[in-house]
């Protein structure tokens, strides 16, 4: 239970980076291509395999790797797009409700048992995202929902990948080298952005974007590691670790963002925590 909650915190802790983001007009995608790289080199020094690193492409979690790092800028850019175009309110909810497909990925094909109770809890968990989430003061353009769509499948397909590499290919000490070289394909991807950027004269680099991807490279790490390690645990299947660990996330930043962030609430977002806890106390019980 330890590593779900550690998995939970630094979950939260991203959300709330983000948002002290703002307040210090961070670049968010220099300072997201540059956490890649402080996360891979956490990943080398955490390493605790027998693997040296010219044999990390022999492993069978290597390919693994390189398609969460593609996915990992591909969804950044997605959930920018999808905020620009159908508001914060639905890139929110489609992210979030993305857990939906890791769950059903683990039920259906590592056979994972159910109760009526658990599946009650996922359901209203699925709809305690969309209360919280939802912004009665916001805007939402209906006009195009292939952002949101597209976001939705990325989003969930990361866990499944992850939640798929940790069932077939990994043992417990090669998590951290796992979780390095996810993000050092996610920084080289990022890079080629970058480099786009350049050509075209729109990246201006900042030392304080470099020192937020420090601060965000943290966490980062430490969310997809301890994340990996949760869906390790025995006698707990993925559909409730990653039930509880949406479910505490959406709490988590929720009352960080009412305490020190003096965000309002409405009476849908306070209904949307309620469903939260009670999805939560279904699934565990």
């Amino acid at each position: 239970m330890i590593n779900i909650l550690l998995a939970l915190f630094f979950s939260g802790c991203l959300y709330i980076a983000f948002k002290i983001f703002k307040h210090f007009n961070v670049d968010t995608f220099q300072a997201i291509v540059f956490n890649y790289l402080i996360a891979f080199i956490l990943g080398l020094i955490l390493n605790q395999s027998n693997i040296e690193l010219h044999q990390v492409y022999e492993q069978g979690w290597f390919a693994n790797c390189v398609i969460l790092g593609i996915l990992f800028i591909v969804v950044f850019y997605v959930i920018g797009k999808t905020t620009q175009v159908n508001g914060l309110t639905v890139a929110s909810v489609a992210s979030k409700m993305s857990m939906i497909i890791p769950i059903l990925f683990g039920i259906f094909y590592f056979k994972e048992n159910v109760t009526n109770l658990i599946v009650l809890g996922i359901v209203l968990a699925l709809f305690a995202v969309f209360f919280v989430s939802k912004n009665e003061n916001e805007k939402i353009n209906f006009s195009s929902f292939k952002f949101p769509i597209l976001l939705f499948f990325g989003a969930g397909i990361i866990d499944t990948l992850i939640n798929y590499a940790q069932h077939t290919h990994l043992t417990k000490d090669e998590v951290s080298l796992f979780s390095g070289f996810t993000f050092l394909f996610a920084f080289i991807f990022g890079c080629f952005s970058i480099v786009y950027k350049i050509l075209k004269k729109e990246f201006h680099f900042e030392l304080r974007n470099f020192i937020a991807g420090i601060a965000l490279g943290v966490p980062n790490f430490f969310s997809m590691f301890y994340l990996t390690k949760a869906l390790q645990t025995e006698n707990m299947d993925s559909s409730i670790i990653f039930t509880i660990l949406n479910i505490g996330v959406i709490l988590f930043t929720t009352f960080v963002g009412i305490i020190f962030f003096k965000e309002k609430m409405s009476k849908q977002n306070y209904f949307g925590i309620a469903l939260a806890i009670i999805a939560l106390f279904l699934v565990t019980n």
